[in-house]
């Protein structure tokens, strides 16, 4: 089973914290937004949608406004595990369809995308230009770092008391060691956290992190 976790960071001096589920797995995270055309609610609801996430990703690699029919073709085909090229008429249409007359009047509402029907261009607009979407996958035999560094914090706690009581083999080592070993198990967590996160920022690589997953 497949774990999701959506981690929203908006440049701003406001911030709240919002928590919901969807279908498939749990989204949680903080948005923060001085902007009255965006709420955190219609944020998280935005992006707890696969096919939006898509489409935010696909705009995320272009230079502004795009055609509403390459961004169907590009979600297709990352809905369907296929090369552009390879993307059938029916498959491009339905995308097409759901985006046009569900999925971009909701993100343009939204304040996320400016879409336009007549035109049929769709173009990010500054407020998503300044939110960093993070998504954390995670399979049924791993663990999420937020459990990770629970259980890190722990195996710091008992070491921490095993070196305060002298107890052995601890008290063959100064205390000095265990700490800077300690700072050292959370440094190194650290730096490959950061770098696994920006790999998981939406938009950051040619295809959703979540595909490069399966």
């Amino acid at each position: 089973m497949w774990h999701y976790t959506n981690t929203l960071h908006v440049s701003s001096s406001t911030q709240s914290r919002q928590q919901g589920e969807v279908a498939g797995g749990v989204v949680s995270g903080s948005v923060g937004t001085d902007s009255p055309d965006l709420s955190d609610d219609e944020l998280f609801e935005v992006l707890s949608n696969r096919r939006r996430r898509y489409t935010v990703h696909a705009l995320e690699e272009t230079d502004g406004a795009a055609e509403i029919g390459d961004v169907a073709e590009q979600v297709a085909a990352w809905e369907y595990d296929v090369d552009v090229e390879e993307v059938s008429y029916e498959e491009r249409k339905r995308v097409y369809t759901a985006l046009q007359q569900s999925h971009l009047p909701m993100m343009d509402e939204a304040g996320i995308v400016e879409f336009n029907k007549d035109r049929g261009l769709v173009e990010p607009t500054e407020s998503l230009n300044d939110i960093e979407v993070y998504m954390e996958v995670v399979q049924g035999n791993e663990i999420p770092w937020s459990v990770y560094y629970l259980g890190l914090s722990g195996v710091a706690a008992t070491l921490t008391a095993a070196v305060w009581l002298d107890a052995w083999p601890f008290a063959l080592l100064p205390d000095i060691a265990w700490m800077t070993a300690l700072t050292a198990m959370f440094a190194v967590s650290a730096v490959a956290h950061t770098y696994f996160a920006r790999g998981q920022r939406i938009g950051e690589t040619d295809k959703p992190h979540e595909l490069r997953r399966e």
